[in-house]
């Protein structure tokens, strides 16, 4: 197999090109960087044409891995049509800088290897407005794992487990609207449920906790419902119409902790002449009551989560480091919930801190994201329950690179 390599269209390694979309400072802070390939036929003799294609598909590729690294694999999958229709086809806007590695004329096809920086930060808050990705971490994301028995079933059914049923829920809808009144997320949506073996979980029951709390933190969910919901004919009647009856159990896990943290309970008892009519009643209506009240219970619980004073270290690094971290602690300053911040370990290259916030090590994260500096910019490398690290990185926005090859890979977009 013989491949023509292109010379001159790359010059040597760095082919760089930054977009329009770079931003200042800090704001770029959350960056990923990828290396994708790319293919694209030449269509008669249009070589350049390809060439420029194939870059366009490698980024999108980028692009596509930092929509992945965001979110879990279920929302990912039932988001394809808003991935093809909406993000990709504006991948410049998320490109802040890229360098052509190589490329090959193989057959009638051109195949291209890219380096690529994707601004993270940009990608999450296009998906936060579009309702993909929840905001800033204010309202909790639940995985609801309910299981239910009517008495058409012999035994409940659920879809997690082992020998899972398909079915509809009659609680869960109605738990889910009740809760969404206190502005509880969800980690999926109607009947598309995720598949536990795709994150190689496996549950010994229906309530196995620790399985269930996998499944919660593969889909970066912050608590778990775990339960069941019952409906059954009861003994007694009113005239000519059965009575039928319903229970509902469930028990709430924060992930954070591993801890069961609210548990709840509610019976309701409905009368129709007809099975089907009175337990989906009867089930109905203990839903709404447990649903309001597990609701209300999060929001409390959450609450006091996001306000609850954390000890934990910063570890701060990168070149150029003293300068850097002295405008670093001052901005600090503009931080009102960092409580108290004492220096254990101070180095030229390095430092640490115990910082004492009135929040989770992701909120303090999240709001140093949010400082601007002069000639840097910032990069959470890990958030921990006991550790913040931090890096300093380059503005790459003061960066001035010349383009070296005869031809623009990506052409910049016209505003």
């Amino acid at each position: 197999m013989n491949f023509k390599r292109s010379a001159g269209i790359f010059s040597a390694w760095l082919v760089l090109f930054i977009l329009p979309s770079m931003t200042l400072a800090g704001q770029s802070a959350k960056v990923l960087t990828h290396v994708t390939t790319g293919e694209q036929t030449i269509e008669g003799q249009d070589l350049s044409g390809a060439k420029k294609m194939a870059v366009r598909k490698a980024l999108e590729g980028a692009v596509q891995n930092a929509f992945a690294s965001l979110v879990s694999r279920q929302v990912f999958a039932s988001n394809l049509e808003f991935l093809y229709d909406r993000l990709l086809p504006g991948t410049e806007d998320f490109v802040i800088i890229y360098r052509v590695l190589d490329g090959i004329q193989r057959k009638n096809n051109y195949l291209v290897g890219v380096e690529s920086k994707i601004d993270l930060a940009r990608v999450e808050k296009y998906l936060q407005n579009a309702r993909i990705l929840k905001k800033g971490g204010n309202n909790p994301v639940v995985l609801m794992l309910v299981a239910e028995q009517t008495p058409d079933t012999i035994l409940p059914r659920y879809w997690w487990g082992k020998n899972p049923q398909a079915y509809t829920s009659l609680a869960e809808p109605v738990l889910k609207a009740q809760m969404g009144e206190n502005r509880i997320l969800f980690a999926h949506s109607g009947t598309d449920y995720p598949d536990p073996s795709f994150y190689s979980i496996q549950f010994s029951s229906i309530y196995d906790t620790r399985a269930a709390m996998d499944l919660g933190q593969a889909m970066k969910a912050d608590m778990v419902v775990l339960g069941k919901a019952k409906a059954f004919e009861s003994f007694n009647r009113m005239g000519d119409e059965k009575a039928f009856d319903a229970m509902i159990d469930l028990k709430v896990y924060d992930l954070a902790s591993q801890t069961l943290v609210v548990q709840t309970d509610a019976q309701a008892t409905a009368t129709s002449q007809t099975q089907t009519q009175g337990s989906t009643q009867a089930l109905t209506e203990a839903a709404q009551t447990a649903g309001q009240e597990l609701g209300q219970k999060i929001e409390a619980f959450w609450s006091q989560t996001l306000r609850k004073e954390n000890r934990f270290d910063l570890v701060v690094e990168g070149n150029n480091f003293l300068t850097r971290f002295i405008s670093l602690k001052k901005r600090f300053q503009d931080i009102r919930d960092i409580e108290n911040m004492q220096p254990k370990e101070i180095g030229t290259s390095h430092a640490v801190l115990e910082i004492l916030y009135k929040g989770s090590p992701k909120q303090f994260a999240d709001a140093v994201l949010l400082k601007t500096f002069e000639g840097f910019g910032l990069e959470i490398v890990e958030v921990t329950p006991d550790q913040v690290k931090i890096r300093f990185v380059e503005n790459q926005a003061a960066v001035e690179v010349q383009e070296t090859g005869p031809e623009m890979i990506l052409e910049k977009t016209k505003e």
